[in-house]
């Protein structure tokens, strides 16, 4: 199975592939980003550690019960060869309505067929006031229209 674009990365396919990241992420839908990673990736996303893509299919079901109205931007922060870094943010609330905003880091590595084989995430969540809200598209994909974290002087 192979998941282009591929290693080694160029600015333009590192943006691509953050992007297309971003999008299967702001799908919500385990299976589909599961897709991108090796049968035996590696992750850490915060304080937990797993591997694989049951793993992350569970993980992923478990985070968008819990982070309702999910929506997320990516940002390419630098790349080479097979590894790419990103910074991101997201917005969601929880079952009570109270809203926030999650700021975070992630490494990501790839294999040859353009599978991310590790993944390690720092993630920091900050209440914010619904009127400070800043991801207003519908839910689903950004809008291409829609301005990036270094546009949005984020």
């Amino acid at each position: 199975m192979s998941r282009p674009p591929l290693p080694p990365f160029t600015r333009e396919t590192a943006i691509q592939k953050a992007r297309m990241a971003e999008d299967a992420w702001n799908s919500r839908d385990p299976q589909r980003v599961a897709g991108a990673y090796t049968q035996d990736s590696n992750w850490r996303n915060r304080a937990e550690f797993f591997s694989g893509r049951d793993a992350i299919v569970a993980f992923l079901t478990r985070k968008w019960a819990k982070e309702i109205e999910y929506r997320l931007i990516k940002e390419v922060w630098a790349f080479t060869d097979n590894r790419i870094a990103v910074r991101f943010q997201y917005e969601w609330h929880d079952d009570s309505g109270t809203w926030f905003r999650a700021y975070g880091n992630e490494q990501w590595e790839f294999d040859e067929h353009g599978l991310m084989r590790r993944r390690e995430a720092s993630i920091n969540d900050v209440p914010i006031r619904v009127e400070d809200r800043r991801f207003l598209w519908p839910l689903g994909p950004r809008p291409a229209d829609h301005p990036g974290l270094t546009e949005l002087g984020m």
